[in-house]
C-alpha cells in the first residue's frame, strides 16, 4: 500500500509535460502529423475497420488547408476524388448555412470557387474558403469517426524511433509518451519521422542531369511569372547604387548563384498565407512588430521607385470580405533565402526561422502602411486592410502554420520526376493524380554579373494535363524500412514536387497511403508487397481517380498558323452544355482540347462560325484519337448550298498532316457565315472538340 501511495504521489507532482505513460499507446496504424493528409489518412483507416491514432506537434488540424491557404490550387478538379473531394463538398455545405455569412452576403460573393453542378450532382464542392471553416471540417472528421488525436506531441528525433529488423516498432515523444503500431505514416511537411527512422531523403535541388529533367537545378536566366526583376529597370543591389564597395542591401545574397542546371542545397521560399480583411468591423490594423527595421525593406523601396504597381495582385478574395494573400512580385511575402536549414534544423532553430519569417512579413506590411517611400496610392490602400479578427484567434490573428512549400523528400522505391508529370515516361501503380502546373517559388536573390539584383528559382511549367502518382513513391526502399508510408514528403525530385505539393494531392495521397497500410496489415505483408490490383480496386471503390482520359499519353500544342487555310482552335467555339478541358492526349492545338466527359448526351454542342471568302473549301476536324472516343460524333456543316449532317469516328487517327480528318468539300459565299457544329447526341464514347480547318480547294483539284 505504501509503495502504491508513493508512486501516485510522484506522478501527481511531476510536471504535466514530463509525465510518462505507464504503457505505450498501441493501435493498428499511427499517423505522425496533423496535416490535411494526416486527417484523410486517419479517416480512411477507420473506414476500413482498423484502429488509428493521430500524434502531432500541431494544436490545429489541417496544416495549410486550415492555416490560410483557402484559395485552393487545384488544377483539374476532375482528378480530385475520394475523401479529398468529400472535404471540399463539406466546405460547400458549410457555406450553405446562413450563419456562415457574417461579414458579407452570400449573393454578393456569388458562386466563386464552386464546382460544376453537372459533374458533382448533389455533391457540390467549394474550393475557396476561410481558415476557420476548413478547421471545423477537419475537426468534424475526427469527431465523427472517433479518431484519437494527441496534440502538441513532438517526436524525439534523436533517439525516439525504435527500428528492429527494418520495421518501426515504436515512436517516442519528447514528453516520454510512446506509440506502437503495425504500420506508421509520416504525414508531416518536414518528414521528421522518416528521417528519424533512417530513411534516406533529399533536401534542395538535384541537378537537371540526375533524373534527365529540364527544370531542376539552378535556373539562372529563367524568368517565370512576375516574381523577378526582369520586367523592371535594372536595380542596384548595393547600399550606394552602383558602388559594390558600399556593401550589399539586406536580403540579397552576395554568393554566386551557381551554374544553370547544377544541384544545390537551397530550398524554395516560405511565407505565411495571411487572412486579411478590409471590413472595418473585423479588421485588426497592421502594427509594428518587435525587431522591425525599415532598412530591411530598402530594396522594396527601390522596386516601387522603379515602377512596380502590382502589390495587391494576389489578395485573392475568399468569403466574408477576406483574402488568402500570397506572394506576388520581386519582393513580396516570400522570405527568400532564410529557410535553407529549416528541413534538418532542430525544433528550437525552426522556431527561430519561423519567428524571422513572421517578423519579416509583419514588417513588410508595416512598411507599406507607414513608410513614405511607398507610393501614396498603395500606402493608402494598404491602410484599409488588416488581419481578420475572427481568424487564428489564439495566435494574434496570425496563421499558425508557416507555408513549408518543400522540406525533405524521401528517396523511396520510385522517384517521381518531371518526366512522369509531363508524360514522357509512364507512371507505374497509380494511387492518385495531380494536375497543377510545376510550380517552384524563388530560391535565392543574387547579384548578376552586370551588377543588378535578380531572383532565381521561380518556375511555372505546364504538366500537359493530369498525371499519375506512383504508389512506390509513397514507400521507402525495402532495405530502408518495411512498415512506413509517406504521403507528403514523397519520393520526388524538387521540380516534380513543385506540382505534387498541392493540398488536394496531399489529401488524395493520405487516403491512398492509409488504404495500403490497412491492406498490408490484413495480409501480413510489408508495405512494399501490397498487391497493387487489390489496392487499385479499393481506391477506385472509394472514389479515388487513378487515371483520366488517356492520361498516360502526351502531346505538344500545335499552332494554327503553322497550317495552311483557316484554322479555328476550340477557344473560338461557342459552347453549350458541359465541356471539360484536357491536355492528356496529343497532338492537339494550343493549350488543349475539350471533351464531353462521356456524359449528358444530347445536351452539349460546340459551334464554330466564321465568314470566308467565296469559294470551295475542304472542311476538316482535328482531334487526338483514342480508343475511348465516340465512333458516331454528329457534325453539321452549314454552307452556301444548305446544311449537311455527318458522323465522324474519332477512334480513327486523323490522316491529313497527322492532325486533320476531312468532312468533305463545301461551297461557301460571303452572304452567310460558314458554320460547323459538333454535338454529342447518342454518341458511344468521348466527344472531342479541338480545331476546325477550312482549306481552300483550287479550281481543277
Amino acid at each position: 500500500m505504501k509503495t502504491k501511495f508513493l508512486i501516485a504521489l510522484v506522478l501527481a507532482i511531476l510536471p504535466r509535460g514530463l509525465a510518462v505513460a505507464a504503457e505505450p499507446t498501441t493501435s493498428d496504424v499511427v499517423i505522425y502529423g496533423g496535416t490535411s493528409a494526416a486527417v484523410t489518412a486517419a479517416v480512411q483507416v477507420k473506414q476500413m475497420g482498423k484502429s488509428v491514432v493521430l500524434v502531432c506537434p500541431d494544436k490545429h488540424l489541417g496544416g495549410l488547408s486550415s492555416g490560410g491557404l483557402g484559395w485552393t490550387d487545384t488544377g483539374k478538379k476532375e482528378v480530385i476524388g475520394g475523401l479529398a473531394r468529400d472535404f471540399y463538398h463539406r466546405i460547400y455545405l458549410e457555406y450553405q448555412k446562413p450563419e456562415a455569412w457574417k461579414w458579407q452576403s452570400q449573393d454578393s460573393y456569388g458562386n466563386k470557387g464552386q464546382g460544376n453542378r453537372a459533374i458533382d450532382g448533389e455533391n457540390r464542392t467549394q474550393w475557396i474558403f476561410e481558415p476557420h471553416v476548413a478547421e471545423k471540417v477537419f475537426e468534424d472528421y475526427v469527431g465523427e469517426y472517433n479518431i484519437p488525436v494527441h496534440r502538441d506531441r513532438w517526436l524525439d528525433r534523436q533517439s525516439g524511433v525504435e527500428v528492429v529488423d527494418g520495421k518501426i516498432v515504436s515512436i517516442r515523444m519528447l514528453n516520454g509518451e510512446t506509440y506502437r503500431a503495425k504500420v506508421f505514416l509520416d504525414a508531416t511537411y518536414e518528414g521528421d519521422l522518416l528521417a528519424a527512422a533512417g530513411v534516406p531523403y533529399h533536401v534542395g535541388r538535384e541537378s537537371s542531369a540526375q533524373y534527365g529533367e529540364n527544370w531542376n537545378g539552378v535556373q539562372t536566366g529563367v524568368l517565370h511569372h512576375q516574381h523577378h526583376f526582369g520586367n523592371l529597370p535594372p536595380i542596384s543591389p548595393y547600399q550606394t547604387p552602383g558602388d559594390p564597395g558600399s556593401g550589399v542591401l539586406p536580403r540579397i545574397s552576395a554568393d554566386p548563384p551557381g551554374e544553370k542546371g547544377a544541384a544545390d542545397h537551397r530550398v524554395q521560399a516560405y511565407c505565411f498565407r495571411m487572412c486579411l480583411t478590409d471590413h472595418p468591423d473585423n479588421r485588426v490594423p497592421f502594427t509594428k512588430p518587435d525587431g522591425y527595421d525599415p532598412s530591411q525593406y530598402e530594396l522594396l523601396a527601390r522596386i516601387y521607385q522603379a515602377g512596380w504597381d502590382q502589390t495587391f495582385r494576389k489578395f485573392d478574395p475568399i468569403p466574408n470580405r477576406k483574402t488568402d494573400t500570397n506572394n506576388h512580385g520581386p519582393m513580396s511575402t516570400d522570405n527568400i533565402g532564410f529557410n535553407y536549414d529549416y528541413p534538418d534544423a532542430s525544433y528550437e532553430r525552426r522556431r527561430e526561422i519561423i519567428r524571422e519569417h513572421e517578423t519579416y512579413q509583419k514588417g513588410w506590411l508595416y512598411f507599406h502602411v507607414t513608410d513614405p517611400r511607398v507610393p501614396d496610392e498603395i500606402r493608402t490602400k494598404m491602410q484599409s486592410w488588416g488581419l481578420a479578427a475572427d481568424e487564428f484567434t489564439d495566435n494574434g490573428n496570425w496563421p499558425h502554420q508557416i507555408y513549408v512549400r518543400e522540406a525533405r523528400r524521401m528517396i523511396g522505391q520510385y522517384v517521381m520526376t518531371e518526366n512522369e508529370l509531363q508524360k514522357r515516361r509512364a507512371t507505374p501503380k497509380s494511387v492518385g493524380m495531380g494536375s497543377y502546373s510545376i510550380d517552384s517559388h524563388n530560391v535565392q536573390r543574387y547579384i548578376t554579373p552586370q551588377g543588378h539584383v535578380q531572383n532565381e528559382g521561380d518556375i511555372g511549367v505546364s504538366t500537359g494535363g493530369p498525371y499519375q502518382i506512383s504508389y512506390d513513391s509513397l514507400v521507402p526502399r525495402r532495405s530502408d524500412c518495411t512498415n512506413l508510408l509517406v504521403p507528403v514528403c514523397v519520393s520526388s525530385s524538387h521540380i516534380a514536387f513543385g506540382s505534387i505539393r498541392m493540398e488536394p494531392v496531399f489529401m488524395i495521397l493520405g487516403q491512398s497511403a492509409a488504404t495500403a497500410a490497412v491492406l498490408a496489415i490484413e495480409n501480413g505483408t510489408d508495405v512494399q508487397d501490397v498487391r497493387y490490383e487489390a489496392l487499385q480496386d479499393r481506391l477506385v471503390a472509394d472514389g479515388q481517380v487513378l487515371e483520366y482520359e488517356g492520361s498516360d499519353s502526351g502531346g505538344a500544342g500545335l499552332r494554327p498558323g503553322d497550317f495552311s487555310g483557316v484554322v479555328l482552335d476550340n477557344t473560338s467555339a461557342k459552347l453549350d452544355g458541359s465541356w471539360q478541358t484536357s491536355q492528356a492526349n496529343g497532338p492537339h492545338f494550343l493549350t488543349g482540347y475539350l471533351h464531353d466527359s462521356n456524359t449528358n448526351k444530347g445536351n452539349s454542342r460546340a459551334t464554330f462560325e466564321i465568314k470566308l471568302d467565296a469559294g470551295t473549301y475542304d472542311v476538316q476536324l482535328a482531334y487526338p484519337a483514342n480508343k475511348n472516343r465516340a465512333t458516331n460524333v454528329p457534325v453539321q456543316v452549314t454552307h452556301a448550298d444548305g446544311s449537311d449532317s455527318l458522323t465522324l469516328n474519332q477512334r480513327n487517327k486523323p490522316a491529313i498532316e497527322d492532325a486533320f480528318r476531312s468532312l468533305g468539300r463545301f461551297r461557301f459565299d460571303a452572304a452567310q457565315p460558314a458554320r460547323v457544329v459538333i454535338g454529342n447526341q447518342l454518341t458511344d464514347g468521348y466527344v472531342i472538340v479541338d480545331a476546325v480547318r477550312f482549306l481552300p480547294v483550287k479550281t481543277g483539284e
